[in-house]
């Protein structure tokens, strides 16, 4: 059985800096893509961030390109988001997606991952 986590949600100031982890069980170490999705209320889920199973891929959306870092430790299959410089339209509910197959890129798009976690809130107040 898959199981996707994330953890490290928090409210924070604007400015500050969060990390997030995930963790993901029941797939075979290194396989797959893994990526960041968040939802704010009123709002459709976006992808902001991936890492490809070699971590030799990475995609960033516009609004978190030069803030945010992705990693990934492919021995303990746990994807990680540092992000800097929080600002309040980064609030959301981030959810970690995991893909199964063993191709070496990401997907920015929900459609490309089968595994999901169940979010960790991020809230960031000016």
């Amino acid at each position: 059985q898959v199981q996707v986590v994330e953890t490290g949600g928090a409210s924070v100031q604007e400015g500050q800096s969060l990390r997030l982890y995930c963790t993901v069980s029941g797939l075979n170490k290194g396989d797959g893509a893994l990526g960041w999705f968040r939802q704010a209320p009123g709002k459709e889920r976006e992808g902001v961030a991936c890492m490809s199973r070699r971590g030799s891929v990475e995609y960033f959306a516009d609004s978190v390109k030069g803030r945010w870092i992705i990693s990934r430790d492919r021995y303990n299959d746990t994807l990680y988001l540092q992000m800097n410089d929080l600002k309040p339209d980064d609030t959301a509910t981030y959810y970690c997606a995991a893909d199964r197959r063993p191709y070496d890129g990401c997907s920015a798009y929900e459609r490309g991952y089968t595994y999901w976690g169940k979010g960790t809130q991020v809230t960031v107040s000016s």
